[in-house]
């Protein structure tokens, strides 16, 4: 793989006195009002969730024709639905009469969507369907045409994920994803029988801006000291954890990868011992069956390393011991909902399905060993970018300048450094642009420190 190679322009060529970049001083630094100010948040959903490609879910969470679930996106309710003819579709839950959400269940299925406050009925394929009186409307088919329910305007698929985009001047959606694309279809390629999602979904609300989920996930340089608890349990049952040989990449667009070799074990793919004996020959089986299938070298791309792979702006896939989709949802400047869903092989035995699960709950899960120390650092980032707000001398900025002598050097970025979330805001902040009236970002000299 190749590295990007940095952006060696001035701070202000980054388009956001909110980042200062010294390429002289090797340092890189943020500042805090990203996190708090909810004129940047505003910003944010304007340039970002309303022009952007965001994922909005897997089309195995919809299998039959009818299936929906409501989800929001960018703060807009949208019905998720596979039509009776079996198309993907994804409407605005609102009434094109008046606005009322529509679909006031989170999930179901049904070939007719009718709204509580009129009763105007819809099909699962956008057609208005009946209204009450509707002699008392202009007559024609142009008209009942308009009163359809209102699509998205860009939708696109790749390997069963499901983008959508509120902007129809969007690129296309293999554009977007550039190098991304790849690592989404090698996570894709694990199963022979293809890969689903599981029913259910994990929801929590995290007290902290969404940004510091993209940094946390790209961050390896936390695992050791905040996940030690988990780092010890490896340990003791065997398994050597390191930091070595585990490197990070800039995918291009915001997007980012961690690749990871001495984290965890992966089920399947590489055995560790508190997977237990017959994991281990099953291991080996996997490995055969994915050699034939895929070529011993596109199979050893897929399973020799664990993968973090962050696509921008929302999409989270953590390929490790086992699979999960995460997406982040920005509520305000300091709360984020998360959804997450397990993603698994298709027609896998019920033995391996269990442990799956099993060692799934025990590191990302909500409940784990992983997320909560996660999600604790990040709320009380949130909570400590107050103490500095409105100081004056440099005080309220984050740093992340770590690994950027390297990076100047054009060698390649460790998991352990902080070259994948400079990436990240180097892209974000192009973006969003300057936010006029932000402390730290109303146009000053090149956001100096």
């Amino acid at each position: 793989m190749t590295t990007t190679l940095p952006d060696r322009g001035t701070p202000m060529a980054l388009g956001n006195s909110l980042i200062a970049q010294d390429w002289e001083a090797l340092t890189f630094k943020v500042h805090r009002s990203a996190y708090r100010e909810p004129a940047v948040f505003a910003r944010e959903r304007d340039r970002i969730w309303n022009h952007s490609w965001l994922y909005l879910g897997h089309e195995t969470e919809i299998p039959e024709p009818g299936d929906f679930k409501t989800r929001t996106l960018g703060g807009r309710p949208l019905i998720f639905v596979r039509d009776s003819a079996g198309t993907v579709q994804v409407y605005l839950n609102a009434c094109p009469h008046r606005g009322t959400i529509l679909c006031r269940e989170t999930e179901g299925r049904t070939k007719l969507f009718q709204c509580f406050y009129h009763a105007w009925t819809f099909r699962n394929s956008g057609e208005l369907a009946s209204l009450p009186d509707g002699s008392a409307y202009p007559p024609g088919s142009d008209f009942v045409d308009s009163l359809a329910l209102r699509r998205v305007p860009r939708l696109g698929i790749h390997e069963g994920f499901v983008f959508i985009s509120f902007d129809p001047g969007v690129p296309e959606l293999l554009d977007h994803l550039g190098a991304a694309a790849d690592y989404i279809s090698m996570t894709a390629s694990i199963g022979p029988q293809g890969m689903t999602t599981l029913p259910g979904v994990q929801k929590y609300s995290v007290r902290g801006n969404w940004k510091l989920a993209v940094e946390n996930a790209m961050d390896g340089y936390h695992f050791a000291p905040t996940h030690n608890t988990f780092v010890g349990y490896l340990r003791e049952t065997g398994f050597a954890v390191t930091d070595e040989d585990q490197y990070a990449y800039d995918l291009g667009d915001g997007h980012g990868l961690l690749i990871l070799t001495g984290h965890n074990g992966r089920i399947g793919m590489i055995w560790e011992p508190r997977f237990g004996e017959p994991e281990r020959e099953r291991t080996e089986a996997k490995r055969a069956e994915m050699s034939a299938r895929l070529g011993a070298a596109r199979a050893a791309r897929v399973a020799d390393a664990s993968r973090i792979l962050y696509v921008f702006p929302n999409l989270l896939l953590f390929d490790l011991e086992a699979l999960t989709i995460r997406q982040l949802e920005p509520v305000d400047a300091g709360v984020t909902d998360v959804r997450a869903w397990q993603f698994v092989e298709s027609g896998e035995p019920d033995s391996v399905r269990a442990l799956r699960l099993k060692t799934m709950a025990s590191f990302v899960g909500p409940g784990g060993l992983a997320t909560p120390d996660d999600i604790e650092a990040y709320e009380a980032v949130q909570r400590g970018v107050q103490a500095t707000a409105g100081l004056d001398g440099g005080l309220d900025w984050s740093d992340m300048s770590r690994g950027m002598a390297d990076e100047a050097a054009g060698r390649q970025g460790r998991s352990i450094d902080e070259g994948a979330m400079r990436s990240f805001w180097r892209h974000w902040s192009r973006v969003v642009g300057e936010v006029p009236g932000v402390p730290g970002g109303g146009g000053t000299e090149g956001g100096q420190v």
